[in-house]
């Protein structure tokens, strides 16, 4: 149920994300019903950087989640495993870095970047808890995560509603508005398998990441986790602690409202 290829192969999510790239931001407002720009200006604002810091924006894909950090003034980079999204990107904005990375292989050197986000990009890595120690270990100590995903609905009656959208509603919009709707089917069972906000969290904090909270957007919808890297872990202290293999606790977050 975790996993969030589906069994399909990167390679194979790739392609799939250089189909949809003329047209994917345009389907994510329509499919979102307008949310997503409300979403990702909270991501923004808990990232807390400004001019003099470094960002990394994971999972950037064309990168309208970098704009604001660039009309900031902040030097940010745009890294997504798709070249088709990076194209689309780079033709509109030239003025941001747009790396092509694999997240569970980050070509930056360690402890590069003051702060660190992904959006609605973690449930499509094949190893997220790989990912999550890469982010740890590219992020200087002291520097903070903020993740923005899909996760699960808090009120019964909304997520059962939510479901039957994701499952019924959003692939028949996307066969009118986006060019391949094969890849909105996928995405919505993605969004179904990922684990809820607690588990996410859990992850995090086995990863390395500390002062783990999160915030529900949209009754749950959406969730927004922040963490730090401690600021005196070695990089040795943090491998062991991602490389532990323990169960999975079910854990009551600081939910921040």
């Amino acid at each position: 149920m975790n996993r969030a290829s589906l069994d399909k192969r990167p390679d194979e999510v790739a392609t799939m994300f250089d189909d949809v790239a003329p047209k994917y931001d345009v389907v994510n407002d329509v499919l979102s019903m307008g949310q997503t720009r409300r979403w990702r200006k909270i991501v923004v604002d808990a990232m807390e950087v400004s001019k003099g810091h470094r960002v990394l924006d994971l999972a950037a894909g064309t990168g309208t989640s970098s704009e604001p950090y660039a009309d900031a003034g902040i030097d940010v980079v745009a890294c997504d495993f798709s070249l088709g999204m990076l194209k689309v990107g780079k033709r509109r904005r030239p003025d941001i870095d747009f790396i092509a990375g694999d997240a569970t292989n980050l070509p930056f050197a360690d402890s590069t970047f003051d702060a660190t986000t992904i959006s609605f990009g973690l449930r499509n890595v094949n190893e997220p808890k790989k990912a999550l120690a890469e982010m740890l270990r590219v992020t200087k100590p002291g520097g903070r995560l903020v993740i923005a995903e899909f996760s699960q609905p808090v009120v019964p009656l909304w997520r059962t509603m939510y479901t039957e959208y994701l499952m019924r509603a959003l692939p028949a919009i996307a066969v009118k508005v986006a060019s391949n709707p094969d890849a909105y089917v996928y995405l919505a069972e993605s969004i179904r398998a990922w684990p809820d906000q607690d588990h996410l969290a859990a992850w995090l904090e086995e990863s390395g990441w500390e002062k783990v909270t999160y915030r529900n957007l949209t009754g749950g919808i959406v969730a927004v986790h922040r963490a730090f890297k401690p600021a005196a872990a070695s990089e040795g202290a943090a491998a062991a602690i991602a490389a532990h293999k323990g169960p999975v606790a079910k854990l009551r977050r600081n939910i921040v409202r």
